[in-house]
C-alpha cells in the first residue's frame, strides 16, 4: 500500500471513530448539561438543535402531567368539557398524596381551578380528578394518553398513570416529551395556564390554598411561558419547557438532572446556547392576508389567502442575509371553498434557492352563489363590455 493510500486510510479511520465515539449531539456540540438526557428543538421547524441521549427511556415524574393537560385542552376544544365545568372530587382522586392541592372527597372546583392546580402546584389529586371528569375513570384516561402517544408516533413512551407517580412501567424519553410539548403549542390556553405564577382557591373558606408555580424559569428567564417540572427519587429533576424571544421559540426537555434546581440550570444552558447561535427571520404573521384568490360561481368573487403558520425561518446567526420570498397561488377556485383549504404557498429563498415553504390557505369559507347572482354577473359583463 502506498504512503498516500495509508494516509487516506488513516484519515478515514479517524473520521469514523469521531462519528461513532463522539457524544450524540447535533453538530458535535458539547454543552455542560448534567442531565442524563436532553434535547433542544426549534419550535417553528421542529428541527433538533442539540441532543444528548434523547431516546433513552426514563421515568418522567410529574412532566407526565403535560400530556394530561394536552388531553384536557383537546376535550375543551372538541366541546366535551368546559373551563367552567363543576368537577366533584371523588374519594379516589382525593386519596392521592405527594404534590397535591388537598382535595376533599365531594369537594367542588371548576375544571379551570383543577387545571391550574396541575400546571402550577403539580397536584397529583387534581390530575386524577381531571382524568375522571374527562374519561370517566383514571384507567380510561390513561388509555387515552397512550393512544395519543401512538398518534404522535412516540416509540419510547408508556403511561401507567396521569400524574407521574413512579412505576417501572411508566416511562418516556426526552425526544418523546419534546414531541408532546410541540403538540401542546397548538393550545395557547395551555401556555396561559402554565405561565401563571400564583393562584388562590377556596377564598372565603377555612381552607384557602395558594398554588405557586414550580417552574422557576418564569421568574429567572424572560420569555418562558411553559410547561412542566417533575421530580421523584428515581426520575431525579426533569423539565419540559418553552421560551420565545424575538420570534425564536425553543422547546427543550431535560431528564434526570442529578442536583436540586439542576433541571433549571441545564435548561438555561440549552437556551443560552440556542439564542447565541440562532436567529429567526420573520416575513409574515400567521393570519396576515397575503393575496386575494378569485372564486368562481361563489357568493363572493374572491377569498383572502393567509399563511397556515407564520412565515419565517430559523438560521444560524450570520446566515440570515440574501433572503427573499415568492408567492404562488392558484388563479381561480370554484365554489364551494372551505376555510383552511390550501390555495398556494409562500417560498422563502436564499440566493435564489428555496429553503422553506409555507402553505397559503383560504381565510374564509365560500358557498356556491345563486343562479341569479351568476346571471346578474353575466348581464353586467355584457353591459359593461
Amino acid at each position: 500500500m502506498s504512503k498516500k493510500l495509508k494516509n487516506i486510510y488513516a484519515t478515514l479511520v479517524v473520521i469514523l471513530l469521531i462519528m461513532f465515539l463522539a457524544p450524540q449531539q447535533v453538530l458535535g456540540v458539547e454543552l455542560p448539561v448534567k442531565a442524563e438526557s436532553a434535547i433542544l428543538i426549534d419550535a417553528h421547524s421542529g428541527k433538533i438543535l442539540y441532543e444528548k441521549d434523547p431516546h433513552k427511556t426514563l421515568p418522567p415524574a410529574s412532566v407526565t402531567k403535560l400530556m394530561t393537560l394536552v388531553l384536557a385542552m383537546e376535550a375543551i376544544k372538541e366541546g366535551k368539557a368546559s373551563m367552567n365545568d363543576e368537577v366533584i372530587a371523588s374519594p379516589n382522586a382525593a386519596s392521592y398524596g405527594g404534590s397535591q392541592i388537598y382535595l376533599a372527597p365531594g369537594e367542588k372546583l371548576t375544571l379551570k381551578e383543577l387545571l391550574l392546580g396541575i400546571a402550577l402546584a403539580s397536584g397529583n389529586d387534581a390530575s386524577v380528578a381531571v382524568a375522571e371528569h374527562i374519561a370517566g375513570t383514571h384507567e380510561a384516561f390513561v388509555d387515552m394518553m397512550n393512544k395519543k402517544a401512538a398518534e404522535l408516533g412516540l416509540k419510547n413512551t408508556h403511561f401507567v398513570n396521569c400524574n407521574g407517580l413512579h412505576d417501572p412501567n411508566h416511562y418516556t424519553s426526552a425526544y418523546d416529551l419534546a414531541q408532546i410539548a410541540l403538540y401542546a403549542l397548538r393550545y395557547p390556553e395551555l401556555r396561559e395556564l402554565c405561565s401563571v405564577k400564583h393562584y388562590r382557591i377556596r377564598e372565603g373558606t377555612d381552607r384557602p390554598f395558594q398554588y405557586d408555580n414550580k417552574n422557576k424559569l418564569l421568574w429567572q428567564y424572560p420569555g418562558t411561558d411553559g410547561f412542566k417540572t417533575g421530580w421523584t427519587n428515581d426520575a431525579k429533576y426533569c423539565l419540559a419547557a418553552t421560551v420565545e424571544r424575538n420570534g425564536l421559540r425553543f422547546v427543550s426537555v431535560v431528564m434526570g438532572s442529578p442536583e436540586k434546581s439542576g433541571h433549571f440550570a441545564d435548561t438555561k444552558i440549552l437556551w443560552n446556547w440556542g439564542y447565541s447561535q440562532y436567529t429567526f427571520k420573520q416575513f409574515h404573521k400567521e393570519n396576515e392576508i397575503i393575496t386575494q384568490v378569485k372564486v368562481g360561481k361563489g357568493q363572493v368573487d374572491s377569498v383572502a389567502a393567509i399563511p397556515e403558520k407564520k412565515v419565517g425561518i430559523t438560521l444560524p446567526k450570520g446566515q440570515d442575509k440574501n433572503l427573499t420570498t415568492q408567492v404562488t397561488a392558484v388563479p381561480i377556485l370554484n365554489a364551494p371553498v372551505k376555510a383552511g383549504q390550501v390555495v398556494g404557498h409562500i417560498s422563502i429563498l436564499k440566493d435564489g434557492e428555496i429553503i422553506e415553504r409555507v402553505n397559503l390557505v383560504a381565510k374564509d369559507s365560500v358557498d356556491k352563489g345563486s343562479w341569479w347572482r351568476e346571471f346578474s354577473k353575466v348581464v353586467r359583463g355584457v353591459v359593461t363590455g
